[in-house]
């Protein structure tokens, strides 16, 4: 294994360690919603995707994130109000990543959308 390939491996352990131990809060279910953030500042080649990825499927949430070619990250992401706002902030508090802008804006819902995907 390449030294990239065992560093990114520790890193993305890390990342889903880091997303199961969060504590979540008690969630009420409320506006069923779906918007699309933009992210800016430090947010590709630190596991950004996959902690967002992560944390979306275990709050419930359905959508996709990729990383835009500018060296920003988009994610659709859908789901209950208070469950959207709770991943965005834990997403804002990370240490490693640096979110300097966050675009967020309202989209249509999609049906029948199953799980959260990285593409």
């Amino acid at each position: 294994m390449k030294p990239i390939d065992k560093f990114k491996k520790f890193r993305d352990d890390y990342v889903i360690h880091q997303v199961e131990k969060a504590k979540l809060p008690d969630f009420e279910d409320d506006y069923f919603m779906r918007r699309r953030v933009t992210f800016h500042g430090r947010v590709q080649h630190v596991g950004f995707r996959l902690e967002l990825e992560q944390m979306a499927t275990r709050l419930g949430l359905t959508g996709w994130v990729k990383n835009l070619e500018d060296g920003g990250v988009q994610a659709e992401i859908q789901g209950y109000e208070s469950r959207i706002r709770y991943l965005l902030k834990f997403m804002k508090n990370l240490k490693r990543i640096k979110i300097e802008t966050m675009e967020n804006k309202p989209c249509s819902p999609k049906q029948n959308e199953e799980g959260f995907k990285i593409i």
